[in-house]
């Protein structure tokens, strides 16, 4: 029990540092280090994720995506090891519709380089699974998941889970008939649904910065307006994300290389060839060129008008948050100008594609800093 003191007594400093601090219940639950234990896990996540989405569309820009025709969990992690399997696995690819329509005469030289681009984009996918399982168990054995983060990091397993399944259902689709290349709607779903998931990972990577109950307390000094604006400013992102993919599907990127205008007017022609009308807006160069620019006209616009508001933000870290969103966003639509103008070579069109995984994290941060503002001092 404590003893009354004098308010002119001098307090023990030393003394009260020795005393160990109660964190209370909010932070209970799990064993010391557990936030930076599964953080540090999703920031690996995170990268490997990231790093494979770039070879994605590395192995898209090569028309590397169809060389392996089957979809074989465990058999399928061994690459062929002598020549007569690389033969068999050449044959099944002669089959292939891409084969007959596209590459036709292809030697076995040249069917290996498309070949690694694609077993090595499944080896990641493969890879990144197994970081999830051995994390999770290993987190789960320790019992170092903080309380009520179970869920959500079993929701991320799901989540790499389906996309597993969502690749696969894309390919099939290159597959079928007489088709070179896969569907550009469901290429759309694999890479909208890889932004999700990087989306949510880097949200708890966030979260996990501070503890549960620094967390509550910055909740309270939420800029609802400012969080608003970034929500709307990560939807509209997202858009631009999935028409960015169905233009990539069908390398409308190259069909059209002149800006502002396209085909020389402002509004493509032929706009509306295809029956019935709804295929246009999937499947027509241009119409889905056309919306892809709108959509980033109008992503600019939002950002610069986000930017000013931001630039009202009570929290230094907050403007600079929207500062570097609203930056990165003006720079990947010069990149996206840059690459029309060279009909998507290779090199432009994946930086491109980085970029968007760039602005994307610039864009979930600044929402996070508005949400849950650092905390400042009277003189800032």
């Amino acid at each position: 029990m404590s003893q009354n003191r004098s308010i002119f007594q001098e307090v023990d400093h030393d003394a009260a540092a020795r005393t160990p601090r109660e964190t209370g219940m909010i932070e209970a639950g799990s064993r010391g280090g557990a936030r930076r234990f599964v953080r540090g896990w999703l920031i690996a996540l995170f990268a490997l994720i990231t790093v494979m989405v770039v070879i994605g569309g590395l192995t898209r820009l090569t028309d590397s995506g169809l060389s392996i025709t089957e979809w074989n969990l465990v058999g399928g992690s061994l690459p062929p090891l002598n020549e007569a399997d690389w033969t068999a696995e050449f044959e099944k690819y002669r089959e292939s519709p891409q084969y007959r329509n596209m590459n036709a005469g292809m030697d076995l030289a040249s069917f290996k380089q498309i070949y690694w681009w694609e077993w090595g984009h499944r080896q990641l996918g493969r890879f990144i699974g197994l970081v999830w399982i051995v994390g999770f168990l290993g987190l789960l054995a320790t019992r170092r998941i903080p309380k009520g983060w179970t869920g959500r990091l079993v929701g991320i397993g799901a989540l790499i889970g389906v996309q597993g399944a969502v690749g696969w259902w894309m390919v099939h689709s290159g597959l079928q008939g007489e088709m070179t290349s896969v569907a550009s709607y469901r290429l759309a779903t694999h890479l909208g649904l890889a932004f999700a998931i990087l989306g949510l990972i880097l949200w708890y990577i966030l979260l996990l910065g501070r503890t549960e109950s620094q967390n509550i307390q910055a909740r309270r000094l939420r800029e609802r307006s400012l969080f608003g604006m970034g929500t709307g400013l990560m939807h509209l992102a997202f858009l631009q994300i999935l028409l960015g993919a169905l233009v990539a599907g069908i390398d409308a990127g190259r069909n059209f290389v002149d800006w502002p205008w396209m085909a020389g007017q402002f509004f493509p022609p032929d706009a509306f060839s295809i029956t019935p009308v709804w295929r246009n807006f999937f499947e027509n160069p241009g119409t889905v060129q056309f919306m892809h620019r709108i959509a980033g006209y109008l992503l600019f616009l939002f950002a610069i008008g986000v930017f000013f508001r931001g630039r009202r933000a009570a929290a230094p870290s907050t403007r600079l948050a929207f500062t570097l969103a609203a930056g990165m966003i003006v720079v990947q639509m010069l990149i996206g100008i840059w690459t029309v103008l060279n009909a998507a070579p290779l090199h432009i069109a994946i930086t491109h594609q980085a970029g968007a995984i760039l602005t994307w994290a610039l864009i979930i941060n600044a929402r996070f800093r508005a949400g849950y503002p650092a905390a400042t001092s009277v003189r800032g």
